[in-house]
């Protein structure tokens, strides 16, 4: 088994994560699957993130419809959740890539999707080795 030396005090695993909520979107966009798509890839194209695969699901029934899309990046992940019924997208995009932008993705993201009003919390999500 392999071992690695680590120096006391660094930061081996760069975490970065924007999540948030937005409200007040077009309905119609919130529908829309495959501009969602083309959205959350050309987001992290701008953030520097090397897209592996992107999935999407178009739900049906009710107040609780909308799209799911998730991309898989090499760096971690997007993902956005619409419920237009509500005019409401909840969007997270997640790195542990040192040369990856979430923020630029995120801020892309909304500019898209126009809300009225949105959310954007960050969380920092690196692994520190112990001093």
């Amino acid at each position: 088994m392999q071992t690695t030396q680590i120096a006391r005090g660094s930061v081996p695993v760069i975490g970065k994560h924007y999540y948030g909520e937005a409200y007040g979107i077009d309905p119609e966009l919130l529908s829309d699957e495959e501009r969602l798509r083309r959205i959350v890839m050309r987001a992290a194209e701008l953030a520097n993130m090397h897209l592996v695969e992107v999935n999407s699901w178009k739900f049906k029934g009710g107040d609780k419809e909308g799209v799911s899309v998730i991309a898989l990046v090499l760096e971690s992940h997007i993902a956005v959740h619409t419920w237009p019924t509500y005019r409401y997208a909840t969007i997270d995009v997640y790195t542990c890539g040192e040369q990856s932008d979430p923020l630029t993705a995120f801020r892309y993201i909304i500019s898209q999707l126009k809300p009225k009003r949105y959310t954007i919390n960050y969380s920092d999500r690196s692994y520190k080795y112990p001093k």
